[in-house]
């Protein structure tokens, strides 16, 4: 994460983070669009009061009110101090509600504190509030303490707004209370309960819980044996049943609180921030799967330092109303687009010199295209409508309220590489004769150290337009020997009797596994045990089982499994499809080979492909063998290198693939992963999971041999299939 010094910006970074709570804790009034976020939080020492910032895009931040309190502590606590501020849009879309710990280290040190206070807006600017301190108020909890970063959500069972917090009677360790607020949000209808501890008896707080698809995400900071970091329990209700995580969802091992998860504008990325508290620095994560996240703090920018807070989402009128109040120094600066046509994760975009890139997606019109700019509510941009990028670079200009200005050269084209949205990687392609359509089955890449733990399915009528089918193999739910590391699948359709079976082998776990539908896209059902789970004696020493590929021998009928990192073994199939013959175990291993093994054949000639080096490493890449058998051996050509990096087009690390003909006709395409563009290069090792899935053609020589493929960011044109 990049800090700027200054005060301003802070306050900006509070606001920012103040909306994006609201917008994920409640909902908008209707037809308000969301565009921008706002951050609320405090920043610690003799700063323990409640400040705003706010973000375009939810990456770079900016103080409101040059980082100075945009409410004082002296007049809303009964302590003289306030932390870890709590914002959350009502069920109304109109009203604010904000919850804050009633404390003042500067004065009382950690002096056990025992109130929170209740806060109401309707603007976001005028506040209301009410102290609640807890055992004058309720005497069953007179010897309670630690009243502790209290957070709201809404009920809608109830229709009401249920606040929660941590506190502790001093004996035990700190677990976390709930009561309902009034209907005018002054205090409580009743005396708090029970709502969730940690079950090895460690003291948790914290707590933020978020609601998606239908179950309930607490989230909280917990104490254990050997580390101090954010944990969460899952429920189908707001208030019992939590059932705990078993895992630290914090990729670093330093100390943190205060998590805030937030979703982000128009994507199914959510944002994990925590207080990483010893070092005075915020972390940012991000994750699909509110599981497993992913450190994107080289992505994050802000020019102040909060503590613990929160963010919401908030629409452009809101964003402007708080910079009017409070200002913010902001630049001139387009942030991405909102364009559903453009490919923002591939965006190159230059503000040194002011030149920004867009690749688009397959069937955008670029005569009459608006890519949306994302700017700094308040701001303007020019030209504002439908612009034509047929002609060469368009002009846009943004100006701020103060009159500065920042021109940009923009230019459009159509980018058909990457063929999915999002960090995808090991990509396996299939044809299905019984849909007749096509099927992408990727690695979920962008997790820490490869720790994505489900697959997806895609489906094509064409190669370049993909429909995402959902995930079609969950490792926790739907695997009872693994339930990490879910990389490298492939797939083969087997036509019977009775129909089609779909056989899916994939790596998890470092071992091999299969599961079995009776459709492309699933339900998949796990054959119970691993398929491989120790590498062959002949190899001499256990390496990591991963990286299968399954074909059909079309000269036999035979099936054969290949699979290694490091060594290449290979093996045919049983009938069942889901154990092997134990004595057709062959090593292949060729000399360069690290990973990925494929193979196809074409007029009589079996090529074994395969990924050497690190997917770490630029120089990912890949070769190829000829065989005269599914089992070899390998007959390795002098030429054989068929796909590599291209850095005049800022291409790196292609490979790990598969290949797919096209039905009836001698002609191929080969499916493979890249470096994200433009940022996987600079990414340094985080690169080798942060990777996106393309698509090229693939040419064989007069002799038979492969032709180097140049890796494209055009990509291919649709295919016909009939």
């Amino acid at each position: 994460m990049k800090l700027r010094s200054g005060t301003h910006t802070i306050k900006l970074f509070a606001a920012i983070f103040l909306s994006l709570f609201l917008i994920h804790s409640g909902t908008a009034k209707k037809n308000d669009k969301m565009s921008a976020y706002l951050f609320s939080y405090f920043s610690g020492g003799d700063g323990e009061q409640i400040r705003f910032a706010v973000s375009a895009d939810g990456y770079e931040w900016f103080a409101l009110n040059g980082n100075e309190p945009i409410i004082s502590s002296e007049e809303i606590s009964s302590s003289g101090g306030v932390r870890d501020p709590h914002i959350l849009r009502g069920n109304d879309g109109k009203t604010f509600y904000m919850v804050v710990t009633d404390m003042n280290t500067n004065e009382n040190g950690w002096t056990p504190n025992t109130a929170l206070i209740l806060m109401k807006s309707k603007d976001l600017i005028n506040w209301t509030h009410s102290i609640i301190d807890i055992p004058s108020l309720y005497p069953e909890y007179k010897d309670m303490g630690n009243v502790w970063a209290p957070q709201t959500i809404y009920d809608r069972e109830t229709g009401k707004y249920m606040v929660y917090f941590s506190m502790t009677d001093g004996k035990t360790s700190a677990v976390f209370y709930y009561a309902y607020a009034n209907s005018d949000f002054t205090g409580f209808e009743e005396a708090p309960k029970y709502l969730l501890g940690n079950p090895n008896k460690r003291s948790s707080i914290d707590a933020d819980i978020i609601e998606k698809d239908g179950q309930y995400h607490l989230f909280f900071k917990t104490e254990g044996e050997t580390r101090k970091g954010i944990m969460k329990a899952v429920s189908n209700n707001l208030t019992s049943g939590y059932e705990m995580v078993d895992k630290y969802l914090n990729p670093t091992d330093k100390a943190v609180e205060g998590s805030c998860v937030f979703p982000l504008i128009n994507s199914d990325e959510w944002i994990l921030l925590y207080d990483v508290y010893r070092d005075r620095e915020f972390q940012f994560t991000k994750s699909r799967d509110l599981l497993n996240f992913s450190v994107i703090d080289d992505e994050i920018k802000m020019d102040f330092r909060p503590r613990h807070g929160t963010v919401m989402q908030i629409t452009d009128e809101e964003a402007k109303r708080v910079i009017n109040k409070w200002g913010i120094n902001g630049r001139p600066t387009i942030y991405g687009f909102r364009s559903e046509n453009v490919k923002n994760i591939n965006l190159e975009i230059d503000q040194d010199n002011g030149t920004i890139k867009i690749p688009v997606k397959y069937g955008t019109n670029l005569k009459r295209f608006n890519p949306e700019p994302i700017i700094m509510p308040g701001y303007t941009v020019t030209p504002s409508k439908a612009q034509d990028f047929t002609k060469g670079t368009v002009k846009y200009t943004i100006s701020t309220p103060e009159g500065s200005t920042k021109t940009y050269s923009v230019e459009a084209y159509i980018a058909n590489n990457p063929v999915i949205e999002g960090y995808y990687a090991d990509p396996e392609i299939l044809y299905s004769e019984k849909t007749g359509k096509f099927y992408l089955y990727p690695t979920s890449d962008g997790y820490h150290e490869w720790s994505g733990n489900y697959f997806k399915v895609f489906s094509s009528d064409n190669l370049v337009e993909w429909t995402d089918e959902g995930v079609m193999l969950d490792l926790p739910k739907d695997v009872s020997w693994a339930n990490r590391n879910g990389w490298a699948p492939c797939i083969i359709e087997k036509k019977t009797d009775s129909g089609y079976k779909y056989y899916y082998y994939f790596s998890a776990e470092k071992k091999v596994g299969v599961a079995v539908a009776d459709n492309p896209t699933g339900p998949f059902v796990d054959s119970v045990k691993p398929l491989v789970a120790e590498t062959p004696k002949a190899v001499g020493r256990q390496i990591q089982e991963i990286d299968p590929d399954v074909f059909m021998d079309p000269v036999s009928g035979k099936y054969y499994l290949y699979w290694g990192s490091g060594y290449l073994a290979a093996a045919e199939l049983n009938d069942d499809m889901v154990s092997i013959k134990e004595e057709t175990v062959t090593v292949l291993t060729p000399r360069t080979f690290r990973e990925g093994a494929y193979v196809i054949y074409r007029n009589g000639t079996y090529y074994m492909m395969w990924s050497e080096n690190d997917t770490r490493d630029e120089n990912y890449r890949v070769r190829y063998a000829m065989m005269d058998s599914p089992l070899g051996p390998l007959n390795i050509p002098e030429n054989n290198l068929i796909l590599s990096k291209v850095p005049e087009k800022g291409i790196y690390g292609p490979g790990h693939h598969s290949v797919i003909q096209i039905p009836g006709r001698d002609e191929w395409y080969i499916v493979y992963h890249r470096f994200n563009r433009p940022k996987g290069v600079s990414m340094g090792r985080s690169a080798g999971y942060h990777r996106e899935v393309c698509i090229d053609k693939m040419e064989f020589g007069v002799n038979g041999e492969i032709l180097p493929v140049t890796p494209t960011l055009e990509g291919i044109q649709p295919v016909k299939l009939k």
